[in-house]
């Protein structure tokens, strides 16, 4: 399994920002609903972390998953839906007013900016 270089943000924990990263390949369909996610020691190895601090990543996502006996933990059916919407809520109140600050500070136009 390939290693990810990943600098941890040091304010944080890690188990959360893994919590983050796997959330995130579930949106971009990395790791598809129904399909099995890496084990404990797969992921840590991949993201050079803790054993622990991976499997503590996966206890945060429990709702998320199922685990399966003989096959492993999946991530459940209707899942992406779900945390999509969750992602969007949280960008827009946490990231976007900073964003649409710095747009506006620039006098940048929308347009302009969908267009690159």
């Amino acid at each position: 399994m390939t290693q990810h270089v990943r600098t941890w943000d040091e304010d944080r924990p890690i188990y959360r920002q893994l919590m983050e990263e796997i959330v995130a390949r579930i949106i971009d369909r990395t790791y598809r609903e129904g399909e099995m996610l890496p084990s404990v020691r797969q992921l840590a190895s991949k993201y050079a972390v803790n054993p622990l601090t991976a499997a503590r990543a996966y206890r945060e996502l429990e709702e998320f998953t199922e685990t399966r006996r003989g096959i492993g933990l999946v991530v459940k059916e209707g899942v992406r839906d779900i945390l999509l919407k969750r992602e969007r809520k949280r960008f827009l109140r946490e990231e976007w007013p900073a964003i649409r600050d710095r747009i506006r500070a620039l006098e940048l136009d929308v347009r302009d900016l969908l267009d690159e």
